[in-house]
């Protein structure tokens, strides 16, 4: 896939299945992060919307969760898929979400468990064939689910990540 169609991917499918839960609104903002020198000092800019992106560029992804409902909601999931030509480097710095707890999935959205991650693999010991638990690499990650306790009526929640483009 050409990387100028990456953000139009990753708005249409990250957003489609996040806004599976009707009173919940979302708004994904897509930037690309540059390092900078100002003054002397190393620091980030973020570039909303970048039209073009290459491999190797990082973005960065941010979701406005807000509740339009005339309740507070109780555990709201929020799941955002990794796209394929992406990998997941980290959480978006200064974006926490207090509120939410923070879960992958490292097979397509079907199951979600708290970082580490861990897998089963068959490796050959003493001439036979064991099962062991390994860690998952982060970049093995293909979707980010947060499940917020608490969703206050129209009162809005940040949630994000990092990613880089393959």
């Amino acid at each position: 896939m050409p990387h100028h169609r990456l953000i139009a991917l990753l708005l249409t499918a990250g957003l489609a299945s996040a806004q599976a839960v009707s009173p919940v609104r979302l708004s994904l903002m897509v930037s690309l992060v540059e390092r900078v020198t100002v003054d002397g000092k190393a620091t980030e800019v973020l570039k909303a919307n970048p039209g073009n992106v290459l491999p190797g560029s990082e973005l960065s992804q941010v979701v406005t969760v807000r509740n339009t409902a005339a309740k507070t909601l109780l555990n709201v999931p929020v799941t955002l898929p990794l796209p394929k030509s992406t990998v997941y480097l980290a959480p978006e710095p200064g974006v926490s979400a207090v509120a939410a707890h923070t879960e992958f999935s490292a097979n397509g959205g079907k199951t979600f468990a708290p970082a580490p991650l861990k897998k089963k693999v068959t490796v050959t010991e003493n001439g036979k064939a064991v099962q062991k638990d390994v860690e998952v690499r982060p970049s093995e990650y293909t979707s980010v689910r947060w499940v917020i306790s608490e969703l206050r009526i129209n009162e809005p929640l940040k949630l994000g990540y990092r990613v880089q483009v393959r």
